[in-house]
């Protein structure tokens, strides 16, 4: 027996937050999930946090020497873009070491998301 999917007009409607971090230290995707998950909290308390629908879609790393540059999409959901968007700013400390986190922009999907905000080069993926 096959679970059946909902039907697209039941599915919550979902928009894409593409950001960009700037750290002391190299952040992977497990760093990114807990900051975010963890200022969501912070602001939202838990019942707020589950409201937004958060996930976090891609990360995309730039290691170098003098700054670690961090871009990626999180998914929320299409009531709750500003609120998901104040989540944000609100993360500036990782492991005592400072780090700086910029919404680049809202999308209705991923593919916008990606050509608009991340502009990624052909070697980038």
């Amino acid at each position: 027996m096959k679970l059946k999917i909902l039907p697209t007009h039941l599915r919550d409607k979902t928009r894409y937050l593409a950001f960009q971090a700037t750290s002391e230290i190299p952040l992977g995707r497990d760093d990114i999930i807990s900051l975010i998950s963890e200022a969501s909290r912070d602001l939202y308390g838990a019942y707020g946090t589950s409201k937004l629908g958060l996930w976090v879609v891609k990360v995309w790393s730039y290691p170098s020497p003098e700054k670690n540059m961090v871009k990626g999409i999180i998914r929320c959901n299409r009531e709750e873009t500003n609120a998901t968007r104040a989540i944000i700013p609100t993360i500036t400390r990782f492991k005592g070491k400072r780090v700086v986190f910029q919404a680049l922009g809202i999308s209705g999907t991923i593919k916008a998301a990606i050509t608009k905000f991340i502009k990624l080069n052909a070697a980038d993926d």
